[in-house]
């Protein structure tokens, strides 16, 4: 009888960690069984964060930290499954997504970029690996992202309510489930990524924790303004976006003439990731108006307690949450989503939704490395 175990990888845009999760995943089960989450050496972080700048780097430095991405994330695995005590002969598959450190789905010449040899991946782990799960969405005319919504409606649909599931990691992504409607999901904006940018920039931390340092800022309405001009925001979806747009260039330009107390600009990010989130929900998308909302928080943010509560006041009619209360995992949500994907391209399953990325048809996404 085939294994039902599989391992998710995921390293996100706010380069936060390598988040593991171990699923055991059927037809008609998908159980979260345990997950880890392990730092980025400081070194490999701060060459990424370089590299997603500056946006130019060579080649040989472009293949080394290929190279060592695929070491750390098998380096990792291995660790897991030491941990773990598990028997990596009964691990079906790994879903590894990689580290994205340039994402154009709109040029004359469509790419995304996502590193870490799943070859090495493979070699190291002795598990068949499947990685590169964008490109081949891409391929046929999609924005490659967000690739989680067919996952959410897996686990999340309910056919009494309207669910958005929000995943707050350094970009914002939505996933619209309102029965009788198309699903709909696409990326709203920055999340974390410029909240993390300013704080590391300011105060040498990695993030705000607890939104305390925001808490001491207020929000400057005519910064939130100037943010909110920026294009992207308006754009109809299907649109994807990532930290080669939103970063701390970004912002610096954008803050040129504003003379600006840290803590309010602070402050001021985190409305701007509430708010373009909220206007998307309230002027983009439609739901059934004859059954109640929820809004379930994934993601980095929903450990933040000021995301959260301008959450629930920018949208009083709805039940906002995160999606632990609903017995899945808001930290291990994307790591759980790829070892689903990785399910899906062992058995050849379509993973991608048209009517979310824009793609011509559904497609089994993925490339198999055989152990």
């Amino acid at each position: 009888m085939q294994s039902t175990l599989y391992i998710g990888v995921m390293s996100g845009t706010s380069l936060d960690g390598i988040d593991i999760a171990l699923v055991d995943i059927s037809v008609d089960n998908i159980t979260f069984i345990s997950g880890e989450c392990y730092p980025l050496p400081s070194s490999l972080k701060a060459n990424l964060l370089q590299l997603c700048q500056q946006q130019q780097c060579t080649l040989l430095k472009l293949g080394e930290l290929d190279h060592q991405l695929g070491q750390l994330y098998a380096h990792c695995i291995n660790k897991f499954i030491q941990t773990h005590h598990l028997d990596r002969t009964q691990i079906n598959a790994i879903g590894c997504h990689g580290q994205t450190i340039f994402h154009s789905p709109n040029g004359c010449y469509p790419f995304t970029m996502q590193i870490g040899d799943a070859n090495i991946i493979a070699a190291k782990t002795a598990i068949t690996t499947i990685a590169d799960f964008r490109r081949k969405d891409m391929a046929y005319g999609g924005q490659g992202a967000p690739l989680v919504p067919a996952f959410h409606q897996a686990i999340f649909s309910d056919p009494n309510k309207n669910r958005i599931i929000l995943n707050i990691g350094g970009i914002s992504n939505i996933t619209v489930l309102s029965p009788n409607h198309p699903l709909i999901g696409f990326d709203t904006g920055p999340g974390n990524v410029l909240l993390d940018s300013w704080i590391a920039k300011q105060l040498a931390l990695p993030y705000d924790k607890d939104a305390k340092w925001a808490k001491t800022g207020s929000v400057n309405q005519p910064l939130l303004q100037h943010l909110l001009n920026d294009e992207y925001f308006r754009l109809p979806y299907p649109k994807s976006t990532g930290r080669e747009r939103f970063n701390l260039n970004w912002l610096l330009d954008k803050l040129t003439g504003f003379s600006l107390a840290p803590q309010d600009i602070q402050a001021t990010l985190i409305e701007l990731t509430v708010i373009v989130t909220t206007t998307a929900i309230i002027n983009q998308i439609s739901l059934n108006k004859q059954l109640p909302n929820e809004l379930l928080i994934c993601g980095g943010g929903a450990k933040n307690p000021l995301l959260m509560a301008r959450f629930a006041a920018w949208l009083p009619n709805w039940s906002v949450k995160t999606t632990d209360e609903l017995g899945t995992s808001s930290d291990y949500m994307e790591a759980i989503a790829f070892a689903w994907l990785a399910y899906c391209r062992i058995h050849n399953l379509s993973s991608n939704i048209p009517t979310v990325t824009g793609a011509t048809k559904a497609i089994s996404l993925g490339v198999i490395y055989p152990k």
